[in-house]
């Protein structure tokens, strides 16, 4: 199966990434692991104002087969939370990387995403060499 792998996005070896915006990061899931999860039935994410830690988990992404953990790729405050996705989950497969977005976080330090994986990285990770 051929992924797309946006060359603006930091990856996480967790499969969440992180799209920096000056200070904003939009944080999501990749198609990897959407493809991986399969039919995504339940999402929970943080509330508006809520704080995540990198590493640390922010919520849960439930499908027929599995529940997963979301780990924070960057510390900060949750600015906005994709409501909509939240009522219809099976949305991240349509477009994970755009109208699939779960949040959007102030980041108190954009140095976190340095050890982050490139789009070359991430696609070695989860496809070998």
């Amino acid at each position: 199966m051929k992924f797309e792998y946006p060359d603006d996005l930091k990856y996480a070896d967790t499969h969440e990434y992180a799209r920096l915006d000056g200070n904003i990061a939009t944080i999501g899931i990749t198609a990897f692991a959407v493809a991986e999860l399969g039919d995504i039935v339940f999402l929970e994410l943080p509330d508006v104002g809520d704080t995540i830690e990198k590493g640390e988990s922010f919520g849960t992404v439930e499908s027929v087969k599995a529940v997963e953990e979301l780990k924070a790729p960057v510390t900060g405050t949750v600015l906005e939370r994709n409501d909509p996705l939240l009522d219809s989950p099976e949305q991240l497969a349509d477009d994970p990387y755009g109208l699939g977005w779960m949040l959007k976080v102030e980041v108190g330090n954009a140095d976190e995403l340095d050890d982050a994986l490139d789009a070359d990285d991430y696609r070695v990770l989860v496809e070998g060499e």
